[in-house]
């Protein structure tokens, strides 16, 4: 019983001494939360111009119902890294059976921070998030899925922000509750109202089973009823990658100097840029546009992402264009994903290589360095 004791002792000391040091390294950013919006612009409370810099952790939303990497490297281990790559922020998905059920995470899950053995999937997010919060890391609560999974296709029943088992209801409600939760942790700054719309949702139209714009004011609205002071993420139709029609009918929201909308980008699998120039048209069309609409709304690239080491077949090139594009347009990012592993998953091996992850499969070093290399030339600039 006292080795335990002092086991656990010296693991929580460890941990407080990783999080001191991480906590010292990420005040230099001197960002003062919370944010809101100026057109085109995010500011935060000392009306400073904001860059979202982030990465996405995913786990909450997964089989495991837990942040990857857990069962690798102690958390401030991590949240050093998180750190050491110069981002500000993290996008933390998380699926509403992950809220409601709030399961016990498995222990393999888990087996490199023994603190978080037979405990809830909600409390490590808390620790997650407070570990986060001290070291200055801002997050934003991304609802990635209905049921815990991995992301995404027409036939998984979660391409819409609600379905049978999980009803719009409940949707607005998992809003309301996670809000709360971390209503008092000024770090945590946003709320992505849901990843990825497809499966037949419309902005607008006719059907009201079917509009997420008139879903995402009762989100956005329902969010800020709780908590004010978040920005407001909002996705579009076909994967978040068609932005068509938001400036002839945009998001209204109870409070103003709130919304940000969210495009996604991958490489294209059935074509291939010739050029800058090319890729630039495709990208202005889809949601680049709305960064010429006045009054104005920021523009936050929720998800992209590419193989680790930058060769991934005829699209090789795709990444360093875009990259061009974040920087010739001043715009917010988070790179999908941090994690060096897989969840288990609908075509995915638990503990497998994450191609596209940044950290490697230990969480204890960078994997991808010329994407790091890359990302830190769109790193710390302020936006326009």
């Amino acid at each position: 019983m006292i080795r335990n004791a002092r086991s656990r002792t010296f693991l929580f000391f460890a941990f407080s001494l990783a999080i001191a040091s991480v906590a010292a390294r990420g005040q230099v950013s001197g960002v003062a939360p919370p944010l809101r919006t100026q057109g085109h612009q995010i500011l935060d409370a000392s009306g400073h111009s904001v860059r979202l810099t982030s990465v996405n952790w995913y786990g909450f939303d997964q089989k495991e119902y837990v942040a990857g990497g857990l069962d690798h490297a102690p958390l401030g281990t991590i949240v050093g890294e998180i750190v050491a790559l110069g981002v500000n922020s993290v996008r933390l998905p998380w699926a509403n059976e992950t809220l409601e059920h709030n399961p016990v995470v498995p222990d393999y899950a888990v087996k490199a921070n023994p603190q978080f053995k037979g405990k809830r999937a909600m409390d490590i997010m808390d620790a997650v998030v407070d570990a986060l919060a001290k070291a200055h890391i801002m997050v934003i609560l991304d609802n990635h899925m209905s049921q815990a999974d991995w992301c995404c296709d027409e036939k998984d029943g979660n391409g819409l922000w609600y379905n049978d088992e999980y009803p719009e209801n409940k949707w607005l409600a998992d809003w309301r509750t996670i809000v709360g939760r971390y209503k008092h942790e000024r770090w945590v700054i946003g709320a992505d109202l849901r990843n990825e719309l497809r499966s037949g949702a419309a902005w607008g139209g006719s059907d009201a089973k079917l509009d997420w714009h008139a879903a995402a004011e009762r989100g956005g609205d329902a969010v800020l009823g709780v908590n004010p002071r978040l920005l407001i993420m909002v996705e579009s139709p076909e994967y978040s990658t068609n932005f068509a029609g938001f400036d002839k009918l945009p998001v209204r929201l109870k409070v103003a100097d709130r919304l940000v909308y969210s495009p996604h980008a991958y490489a294209p699998k059935d074509h291939v840029f010739s050029s800058y120039e090319e890729l630039q048209q495709v990208y202005d069309a889809r949601a680049g546009f709305l960064l010429h609409v006045e009054p104005g709304v920021p523009l936050w690239v929720g998800e992209f992402g590419t193989c680790q080491t930058l060769d991934c077949g005829a699209n090789s090139d795709w990444f360093k264009l875009f990259v061009r594009y974040l920087k010739e347009n001043d715009l917010a990012w988070s790179y999908w994903p941090l994690n060096g592993t897989q969840s288990s998953g609908v075509g995915r091996k638990y503990d497998t290589l994450e191609t596209f992850g940044l950290l490697s499969t230990d969480y204890q070093t960078i994997a991808a360095p010329k994407i790091v290399e890359l990302l830190r030339t769109v790193e710390n600039q302020p936006q326009r």
